[in-house]
């Protein structure tokens, strides 16, 4: 028996008594944008997927192939009729069982999906403000570079957004440098220069950050470097912006006192959308 919300119940009854993810954290996660019926950048979500088990030591069974992957998230997808235009997440974690210790390292995988409402990338204009993040700091580790099922500092951090009338929150690493954002990469333009952090300062290994880096380095006159950025550079810069696979690119409009452009935001979005068409 259980107590769940001061209710005795049958343990049974409650799917998250011994799930591994719930109680400790030991899971991680892939989400997706399907579009007409396609992954898109389905080999770098299924690699990094692959990678993150093996960083946390999970067991990959052997017909968890890139095929197998595709097959599961597209057949929630079709069952629901959102394949034109969805948002899926896939949820791995380790098998119940055990305490910090588990008993196996076998997994189970959950798969949720939601519709979209745009096939195509765009770019929101809206007034986007952000600020710094200070109550916690994202450590210098490998662990910061995947996605696992244990992200406290984003979600207090969007609660500090939240009450701070903040569309996003810039977080620092331990040495109080700058990582990212809160839902994704985060890129500034200082003159011809396109900067951002490189892995090493503990920002997620994100799809879409590959995805831009790679269309950036077409764009004649602009230099693409991943340096470390401080506090103190954002305030100097002449563009920031985000980048997440659902949303894409979305421009920063104002940081503190100071108000940005958005010019290669514009040119990286349509540069997206063009390299989806052609795939």
């Amino acid at each position: 028996m259980i107590n769940f919300n001061g209710t005795i119940v049958a343990e049974e009854e409650n799917v998250l008594t011994q799930n591994r993810a719930f109680l400790y954290g030991d899971g991680v996660f892939e989400t997706v944008k399907i579009v007409n019926n396609k992954i898109l950048f389905l080999e770098d979500h299924y690699f990094r997927l692959m990678a993150s088990m093996r960083v946390v030591r999970m067991e990959i069974p052997m017909n968890f192939t890139m095929e197998y992957f595709e097959e599961q998230l597209l057949s929630l997808v079709q069952q629901k009729g959102i394949s034109a235009a969805a948002r899926a997440r896939i949820t791995v974690f380790r098998k119940e069982g055990g305490f910090y210790l588990p008993k196996t390292n076998e997994v189970s995988f959950l798969i949720h999906a939601t519709a979209l409402e745009s096939v195509l990338y765009a770019l929101n204009t809206a007034e986007y403000e952000v600020d710094l993040y200070k109550d916690f700091y994202v450590t210098k580790q490998l662990l910061s570079s995947i996605k696992t099922t244990n992200k406290m500092i984003n979600v207090t951090g969007s609660i500090f957004a939240h009450e701070n009338g903040l569309a996003n929150c810039v977080l620092l690493n331990d040495t109080k440098n700058v990582v990212e954002v809160l839902q994704g990469n985060l890129f500034m333009v200082v003159g011809e220069k396109l900067i951002t952090p490189p892995i090493s300062e503990g920002c997620l290994n994100g799809i879409m950050r590959k995805q831009i880096l790679a269309l950036a380095k077409k764009v004649e006159g602009i230099e693409v470097v991943e340096e470390i950025i401080s506090p103190f550079d954002l305030q100097k810069a002449d563009e920031l912006f985000l980048t997440n696979v659902i949303m894409g690119v979305q421009p920063i409009t104002k940081y503190r006192k100071k108000e940005f452009t958005s010019n290669l935001a514009h040119l990286l979005v349509q540069k997206l959308n063009e390299s989806i068409s052609e795939n």
